[in-house]
């Protein structure tokens, strides 16, 4: 149990000594500095509950705080909001504590098991901008939930069997109308073939079939059809396919890995294939599939809906399944092979429809216990400067490889002009530049659309990833050139120091409250917040050449305790840091 949650649940008990009752009790930090550090406002309820005036229950609970010494400048304003301090003695017992291990700090919740949804590329094409949120937002938000107690696993879950890939096997077939995975009667091993494509060549075929497809109706439907091939294992286009996916899978794990997103599975819509024969007689069984158009749809419109609902499109026309019925397949497959207490679906706002009609559709045949949470965790667009999404500059939407090259671009020219070594420029300037990234993704709350300015972003001051490394490093370099041994915090010399540590004891809430939320924008500003108060603390002291040798110590331990933090915070934003930049 953190610090901040035992000192409340002591104080809830000293409520309860001065004879009242509370349920969910909370120290609140206050709006009024001057008059304390915390508030408490529950008089004002339980004036209402007992019948008796808020001011006179104020006076009986400050009564019983008095007699504990942790506890000063106890005071009453208004008409019974109790204000209240932390002494000095007591806050350096809470460093040392914290100093010691820095989970002291940190409140874990009952084990669950999660699985996170959140990579969604589609093979065969381009990351994009448009893939950076889920894969920023998905990887923080499962760190996080492992750091409070969860066992989370996170799947990429690609997109690998929809009609992308049918159009992209037409425009190969197109361009290699010879190639023996087209040769119905060829009897030899599909891999003995050489393919002459290249993951740089599929990231130009699709735009190209794509493009084709609007123009060209008779193209589509070929496209429409090879999918269904596809889908059916037809030999040759299967093979291709599979060989396709092959080629894609490993570019996209490249960019994955320079975003510090890891995923524990690399599941992709085809995997959960299996499960379709178990997914159609569940259904079937539970006569809620009908026919439109050719179609087999399942009905979720609810009574209580005030928006329209659409069915869910579980088979196609052309006898094809959807990309709603292998996000039902998936969860069988889910639930069979991991058995999790939750699923996490970290995916971008517009999508809410699909989900919703995937969950009813799921809760509809009970798919999946009704204990299981299915939540969708929406999030916003990441803009330009012109408040549209980003895009290159003939108008195409960027690929996270040039957004990444673009920051980096700019952090470059931020760094420090003795670090002339090419290689070791490039791989500070990555680091600082997915720092960038990630951090402006981060201080808005999830379901915002923001606008990504490369210059303001990359700066080394104001709220920016620079400056939360660039701070980073230095506390980390004062601590190496300490020329003492570091131990004890004895005192408090300041009450920017004093901030610093009422700020460090509020973090529990702060992480409880971001996975709450499922957002990371907590974090961000704490972050920010507790770094900013430090920088004020190293300018308004000399502490490598303070003479008072308990007083260095204890400054040293506030720095290494801020380090700490923030290198745990950092960590499970995703963002490493540099040695040096």
């Amino acid at each position: 149990m953190s610090i901040i949650n035992q000192l409340e649940k002591e104080v809830k008990n000293l409520i309860k000594k001065s004879g009242y009752e509370i349920e969910n009790f909370q120290l609140l930090p206050s709006n009024r500095k001057d008059l304390g550090d915390f508030q408490i406002n529950d008089a004002m309820t339980l004036a209402k509950t007992y019948k008796k005036s808020p001011h006179l229950i104020a006076e009986e609970i400050v009564k019983e705080l008095s007699s504990d010494s942790r506890f000063i400048n106890i005071n009453i304003a208004g008409p019974g909001f109790i204000n209240l301090s932390l002494s000095n003695e007591y806050l350096a017992e809470v460093v040392n504590t914290i100093n010691k291990d820095i989970y002291e700090n940190i409140d874990t919740l009952p084990p669950k098991k999660v699985i996170i949804d959140y990579g969604g590329a589609n093979v065969s094409k381009t990351l994009h901008v448009g893939h950076l949120r889920s894969a920023d937002i998905g990887e923080a938000l499962k760190r996080l939930a492992k750091l409070l107690g969860y066992e989370v696993l996170g799947d990429a879950h690609l997109g690998d069997y929809g009609r992308p890939l049918g159009l992209i096997i037409n425009e190969i077939k197109t361009m290699y109308p010879t190639l023996e995975y087209f040769n119905e009667n060829y009897e030899g091993n599909y891999e003995d073939i050489d393919l002459p494509i290249t993951n740089e060549d599929l990231e130009t075929i699709y735009p190209k079939a794509s493009e084709k497809a609007k123009l060209d109706e008779k193209y589509l439907e070929e496209a429409r059809q090879i999918t269904a091939k596809i889908q059916q294992h037809q030999k040759g286009y299967y093979d291709l396919w599979k060989k396709i996916v092959e080629i894609s899978k490993e570019d996209i794990k490249k960019v994955y890995r320079d975003l510090n997103v890891e995923f524990e599975l690399w599941f992709g819509e085809s995997d959960a294939v299996e499960y379709l024969d178990e997914l159609y007689k569940i259904y079937e069984q539970a006569n809620v599939l009908k026919q439109s158009e050719n179609a087999q749809i399942i009905e979720v419109k609810q009574p209580t809906d005030k928006a329209p609902m659409p069915p869910l499109l579980f088979i196609k026309s052309n006898g094809s399944i959807s990309y709603e019925t292998t996000d039902l397949a998936t969860i069988i497959q889910r639930k069979k092979e991991y058995n999790p207490d939750e699923i996490w679906y970290c995916v971008d706002g517009r999508q809410e429809l699909h989900f919703e009609q995937v969950f009813r559709a799921a809760r509809l045949v009970k798919l999946i216990a009704d204990n299981v949470k299915l939540d969708f965790i929406g999030f916003g667009t990441m803009n330009g400067p012109d408040g549209k999404p980003f895009k290159t500059r003939d108008g195409k939407v960027m690929s996270l490889k040039k957004l990444i090259a673009l920051v980096q671009e700019a952090t470059r020219k931020k760094l420090n002009p003795s670090i002339t070594d090419k290689q070791e420029q490039e791989e500070i300037s990555k680091k600082v530049a997915i720092a960038a990234l990630k951090y402006a993704d981060f201080l808005p709350f999830r379901s915002t659309d923001f606008i990504f300015e490369v210059e303001k972003f990359s700066d080394l001051e104001g709220k920016t990833g620079p400056y939360l490394l660039y701070s980073t490093i230095r506390i980390k370099s004062l601590l190496n050139k300490a020329d003492i041994d570091y131990k004890t915090f004895y005192t408090i010399n300041s009450t920017t120091e004093k901030e610093i540590i009422l700020t460090i004891l509020n973090l529990p809430k702060v992480l409880l409250k971001s996975l709450e939320l499922k957002s990371l924008n907590e974090i961000a500003e704490f972050l920010y917040n507790l770094t900013a108060l430090y920088n004020k603390f190293y300018a308004e002291n000399k502490i490598l050449i303070e003479k008072n040798q308990k007083l260095k110590e204890s400054w040293l331990i506030l720095t290494k305790l801020v380090f700490n933090t923030n290198l745990l915070l950092l960590n499970v934003l995703g963002i490493n840091v540099p040695e040096k930049m």
